[in-house]
C-alpha cells in the first residue's frame, strides 16, 4: 500500500479541478519551492550552465513504458555525443508508479526522468519528489501548449512537466480480422458485444479485445457513459460514488463480456497481448490516441491491417467520448545536479524542439496548439493504418469528450488498489458493480486517513 505521511498536513490546502479530464490545478503549499499563484517564476539555472553540462560525459536514465521515444533519443544523442539516454521499462501503470514510489521512499534508485501521467502529477508533486521546471525558465513555453494540458502540469506556480501528448480515445481495430468474419465496424456497444461473441464462437482462441482489469480504462469507460465518480470541491471536499444510472450503463454492458469470457485474459503491454495483436487473435483496442504509436512500434507486422474508428456509443445517435492516458516526463529530485541539467535539455528538445515532429512521426497525438490545428497534421495519411487520416478522428474525439470529469488528488493510490477491489470482477470473484463499490469504499477510507473530507 502507498502511504504519504506528508499528505495529512497539506490536504486542507489542496485544490483540484479538471477540464476535460486534463486540467488539474492544486495548491501545494511549500512544495518544491513553488511560487505563489500570480507570481512570475524566475529561473535559477541559466542556459549557459546547461550548455556546459552537455559537454560532459553523462548518462541519464528515463523510466517509461512508452515505446515511442527511441527516435527522439537517437536524434538527441547525435546532437549531443557526450550524452547517453538510457530507457528502462520497470512496468506499466500501477507497477511503474509503485517502483517509483519505492525508490523515492528509499532515498535512492530513482531515475532522472519518469513517465508520470497528468492525473498522477499531484500525488508525486505533493510528496515534494519532483523538480519544479521553472528552475530552468520553462514557464516561457506556456503558449506552445493547449491550455487544459498545460494547466495539468502546473501546480500553484510550480511546473512539474512539459506536456508530451494527449489521449483522446478511439477504437483501434484490425480490419483484416473484421473482414474475415464479415463484420462491420461497430457503432454501438451492443454491436461491439455481438461482434465479440461472433469472433469467439468462430475461434475460441480469438477475442474482440484483451482485458484483465485496468483502472485507467474503466475510468475512461465510466467517463464516456456520463458517470462522475470522483468529484473535488473547494479545498478539501472529495466525493467518491460509483452508483447511479450512468455507472450502471457501463457495468450492464461490460458484465456480460466478463461472464461470457469474451475478453482475452492478457494484460495490456504483456507478451501475450503483443502476440495477440500481431497474430490477429485480438481484434480491437479501445485506447487513447497514443496507442497509434505503440501499435506502429511494437506490432510492425500489423501495418496496413489496423484502422481507427470513433469509440462505439451506447446509443447510435450519441457522440460521447472521453480521454485515456496522456502525460509527460517528470524530473526526480533524486537526480544529481549534472543529470538534472542534461535532463532539462532533453525535455526541451523533446517537447519544444525537434522532438515534437519525431513524436508525431512515432504516432503520438501532440499537446501543442500549432500541431493540433495544422492542416498538415489533420490531413496526414498514416501508412500503418492503411493511409487513413487518423488524426481527424482523434481531433473529433477530443472535441466530443464529456466535460466535467475529475480525478482524485490521490489517483495513483486509487489505481494501485483497483486490482484488489474492482479488479476481482475479472477473475469472477465479484461482479463489476460490486467491485466498483468496494473500490469506492477503500478510496473513501484512504481519503479520510489523509485529511480530506470524503463523502
Amino acid at each position: 500500500m502507498i502511504k504519504h505521511s506528508r499528505w495529512r498536513l497539506r490536504a486542507k490546502k489542496l485544490v483540484v479541478a479538471a477540464s476535460v479530464g486534463l486540467a488539474v490545478t492544486a495548491g501545494l503549499a511549500g512544495c518544491s519551492g513553488a511560487s505563489s499563484a500570480g507570481d512570475t517564476p524566475t529561473a535559477s539555472v541559466t542556459q549557459a550552465q546547461i550548455d556546459a553540462a552537455m559537454k560532459k560525459k553523462t548518462t541519464i536514465t528515463i523510466w517509461t513504458w512508452a515505446t515511442t521515444l527511441t527516435g527522439i533519443v537517437d536524434a538527441f544523442e547525435k546532437k549531443y555525443p557526450n550524452v547517453t539516454v538510457k530507457l528502462v521499462n520497470v512496468g506499466t501503470g500501477a507497477a511503474h508508479y509503485q517502483k517509483l514510489e519505492n525508490a523515492i521512499k528509499a532515498g535512492s534508485g530513482a531515475p532522472d526522468l519518469a513517465t508520470v501521467e497528468y492525473q498522477t502529477i499531484p500525488q508525486f508533486a505533493l510528496e515534494g519528489s519532483l523538480v519544479d521546471l521553472n528552475t530552468f525558465g520553462y514557464g516561457k513555453y506556456k503558449d506552445l501548449f493547449t491550455p487544459a494540458i498545460w494547466n495539468s502540469t502546473n501546480l500553484n506556480g510550480g511546473l512539474y512537466e512539459l506536456p508530451h501528448n494527449a489521449g483522446p480515445i478511439a477504437m483501434f481495430y484490425n480490419k483484416t480480422v473484421f473482414d474475415k468474419y464479415g463484420l462491420d465496424v461497430p457503432k454501438t456497444w451492443a454491436e461491439y458485444a455481438a461482434d465479440a461473441k461472433t469472433i469467439h464462437d468462430a475461434d475460441p482462441t480469438a477475442y474482440i479485445a484483451a482485458d484483465t482489469g485496468d483502472a485507467g480504462m474503466v475510468s475512461s469507460m465510466l467517463w464516456q457513459a456520463g458517470a462522475k465518480p470522483f468529484q473535488v470541491k473547494g479545498t478539501s471536499d472529495v466525493s467518491v460514488d460509483f452508483s447511479g444510472a450512468a455507472a450502471d450503463t457501463f457495468t450492464d454492458f461490460y458484465q456480460p463480456l466478463l461472464d461470457g469470457k469474451l475478453l482475452m485474459p492478457a494484460s495490456g503491454f504483456s507478451n501475450d497481448w503483443y502476440q495477440g495483436l500481431a497474430n490477429g487473435k485480438i481484434a480491437t483496442v479501445v485506447s487513447g490516441a497514443w496507442m497509434a504509436g505503440s501499435l506502429k512500434s511494437s506490432v510492425p507486422t500489423g501495418a496496413g491491417q489496423w484502422r481507427v474508428a470513433a469509440m462505439p456509443q451506447y446509443e447510435e445517435s450519441q457522440t460521447a467520448s472521453a480521454m485515456n492516458g496522456g502525460g509527460g516526463y517528470a524530473m526526480l529530485k533524486q537526480s544529481s545536479k549534472q543529470h538534472q541539467l542534461v535532463a532539462a535539455e532533453f525535455l526541451k528538445f523533446m517537447e519544444t524542439g525537434p522532438g515534437i515532429q519525431l513524436s508525431i512521426a512515432a504516432g503520438q497525438y501532440p499537446a501543442t496548439v500549432k500541431e493540433q490545428n495544422s492542416s498538415e497534421f489533420l490531413d496526414a495519411k498514416n501508412d500503418y493504418f492503411g493511409g487513413q487520416q487518423i488524426n481527424k478522428i482523434f481531433s473529433q474525439s477530443a472535441a466530443d469528450a464529456i466535460k466535467g470529469w475529475q480525478y482524485l488528488p490521490y489517483q495513483s493510490y486509487a489505481n494501485s488498489v483497483f486490482s484488489d477491489t474492482a479488479g476481482q470482477a475479472w477473475v469472477g470473484k465479484t461482479t463489476l458493480k460490486e467491485g466498483l463499490k468496494a473500490w469506492g469504499d477503500k478510496l473513501v477510507t484512504y481519503g479520510k486517513q489523509q485529511g480530506f473530507t470524503v463523502n
